[in-house]
């Protein structure tokens, strides 16, 4: 598992998001709806256009879910 602490980890395609917040767990999907949240400790999982799952360890952080499927985690 590498360290967000590295500085981008990931700039690309992703099929799928999946992270725990302050209000609960939640998967990002094509389409969704713009958001800001709080993440709190566990994993980010990142599933990229070719169906590779990308795992990166999340101490705290914000995500900010923005128009036109952009995705972007600061992470501590």
């Amino acid at each position: 598992m590498r360290s967000l602490q590295d500085g981008v980890l990931f700039d690309g395609d992703a099929v799928s998001v999946n992270t725990k917040t302050a209000i609960g767990e939640i998967t990002v999907l094509d389409g969704h709806r713009p958001l800001i949240s709080v993440l709190v400790k566990g994993d980010l999982v990142l599933t990229d256009a070719k169906n590779i799952e990308h795992r990166f360890a999340v101490p705290s952080g914000f995500l900010e879910v923005g128009a036109h499927n952009t995705l972007i985690a600061l992470i501590d």
